[in-house]
Order: C-alpha cells, then sequence, then structure tokens
C-alpha cells in the first residue's frame, strides 16, 4: 500500500504534537511539518477551519482528520495501525 499524504499543523510544547509524529514515524508514514506559529498560519488556518480547537491538526490526503484520535482512526481504517 502506498503511504498516505500527510501534513500536521503543529505548534511548539504541544505534547499531542509530538505523540502525532512519534506515531506516524512509528508506522514509517513520511510528512510535512507545518509550525501553525509561524507568520499568518494561525489566522489563515482559523479562517477555513475555525472549529479547530487543538493543536495538532491533521490531514491525511487532504482530508483533515483532526488530533491523535483522529489520526488513530484514519491509519486503522487505511490498515496502517492495528
Amino acid at each position: 500500500m502506498k503511504n498516505p499524504r500527510v501534513i500536521i499543523y503543529t505548534r511548539d510544547n504541544c505534547p499531542n504534537c509530538e505523540i502525532a509524529k512519534r506515531i506516524l514515524s512509528t508506522a514509517n508514514i513520511e510528512y510535512i511539518d507545518v509550525d501553525i506559529m509561524l507568520g499568518n498560519r494561525l489566522q489563515n488556518f482559523l479562517a477555513e477551519y475555525p472549529d479547530a480547537r487543538q493543536m495538532p491538526q491533521i490531514f491525511i490526503n487532504d482530508q483533515r482528520v483532526g488530533g491523535v484520535e483522529g489520526l488513530k482512526v484514519a491509519l486503522r481504517q487505511l490498515g496502517i495501525l492495528q
């Protein structure tokens, strides 16, 4: 199975961000890590996703799955996690 395209929006000092990145690394899934605090990224992100209340925010194949729990569910559905 081809690895999914993953983008993870993170911020510094975010334990859940680190957990999500560890899950992806353990599953040998490459990801793009976007620091949400640089420039206008946070403002732009919240304009598009006003319901986002925590980090990380994770997208798999351009579909927003949310945070750590959403990541786990999505990876199970893809057959990557048990």
